[in-house]
């Protein structure tokens, strides 16, 4: 669906959402005790997801090329009547905005471009107690690279969880109050949280430390040799399961202690013949993971780098750039010398990786787009 037809629908839809909320709080609006769990009806619930949509497609937006020169407010700027966004949340939003769109510059000067997008929110659930009601959502976001030649992706997309707050007044009309990111990882491209660095691990002497990648673009290539592993299937794995998770495998995504990405690489090296290493499942030297259990060194950061390097199934890349489909990048957000992220390369093109990760959910995000949004962090590349 096209923009404009989209920006219709929507604010079409909030208009005839200003007749909707009448009744859906009587006793309050006659002054009446306020009930513990007021029912909201299934009409302002859609009325909740499309101004939710509205937040997010607006922020999408402001990462696109030309979006905001089509002329017309915002999305959310059409919501008015019984739901409509409050003042200081509009002004909240309008700051956001800025943001991304200072973000848009610096993408641009990394030679990220995006030419058009969509975003589609899911409501999963409605929680209300007494005059407030907090809506969990999933954003469901395609971007497209302008200018994409030849073997170049021609999208990147991703998944993200908000918890958006509602509050309604004593004449039935709700307000949306608050925004929040509720994803462990905090790695959209459209986010305004920092992401969650993971909490230091006790290491001892034994374990070997990674080098820092460098970021500057156009190194010496490193190409691959060698046919030890199938790094194609490793690719095509990642790339099936990045937003439907394996039942095969537990799901750590929303876990404070990291969250489901190294897990999922795990899961995309075994798919290309990493072969299990069983035992003590604290042990870093080892690496195994089922649906029943999994070595530390199969879902945690640095238990990954760890076993990585001792057992010499990887070698260090001097650049991000060098990397290679079936290679694997990590990032320490604060440079505390705890990795934080795990991801793992499943296309190139033009000398640019593309990354596929868990904890957000995202498929074929440029490696240009992950130093121009976090130049600070610091950043290892593993040749597999």
């Amino acid at each position: 669906m096209s923009r404009t037809r989209r920006r219709a629908t929507i604010l079409g839809a909030a208009a005839a959402s200003v007749v909707a909320g009448v009744a859906l709080l009587p006793n309050w609006s006659a002054g009446a005790a306020v009930v513990d769990d007021p029912t909201v009806d299934a009409q302002t619930k859609a009325t909740f997801q499309k101004l939710a949509d509205a937040v997010f497609t607006d922020r999408t937006d402001a990462l696109v090329e030309g979006a905001h020169g089509r002329g017309g407010k915002p999305l959310t700027g059409g919501f008015s009547g019984d739901v409509k966004v409050s003042a200081s949340t509009a002004r909240t939003e309008d700051a956001a905005l800025s943001t991304l769109g200072r973000r848009k510059d610096q993408l641009a000067k990394a030679g990220e471009k995006y030419s058009r997008a969509n975003t589609t929110v899911t409501l999963n659930a409605t929680r209300v107690t007494g005059r407030t009601a907090k809506a969990a959502v999933t954003e469901t976001t395609t971007l497209t690279y302008a200018q994409a030649r030849g073997g170049a992706p021609r999208t990147t997309g991703f998944q993200a969880r908000h918890e958006l707050t509602f509050k309604a007044d004593q004449q039935g009309t709700w307000q949306l109050t608050d925004v929040e990111d509720t994803d462990q990882g905090g790695l959209a491209v459209n986010t305004l949280s920092k992401p969650v660095s993971v909490k230091a691990t006790t290491a001892d002497d034994t374990m070997p430390d990674a080098p820092r990648a460098a970021t500057t673009r156009n190194p010496v290539a490193v190409p691959k040799t060698g046919t030890a592993y199938d790094y194609k299937a490793m690719a095509a794995y990642a790339e099936k399961y990045w937003n439907v998770y394996n039942k095969d495998y537990p799901d750590y995504n929303g876990h404070a202690d990291g969250g489901d990405c190294t897990n999922f690489v795990s899961q995309s090296l075994k798919a290309g013949g990493w072969k299990h290493v069983p035992g003590y499942v604290y042990d870093y030297t080892k690496w195994f993971g089922n649906a029943d259990i999994q070595s530390d060194s199969f879902v945690g950061v640095n238990e990954w780098s760890w076993f990585a390097q001792n057992s010499k199934r990887t070698t260090s890349l001097a650049n991000v750039y060098q990397l290679e489909v079936g290679d694997v990048l990590q990032m320490d957000f604060d440079r505390d010398g705890s990795k934080d992220h795990t991801m793992i390369v499943t296309a190139k093109s033009g000398g640019v990786p593309y990354v596929t990760y868990h904890s957000n959910n995202t498929f074929r995000r440029s490696v240009a787009s992950l130093v121009a949004s976090y130049p600070n962090a610091a950043y290892y590349a593993y040749r597999t």
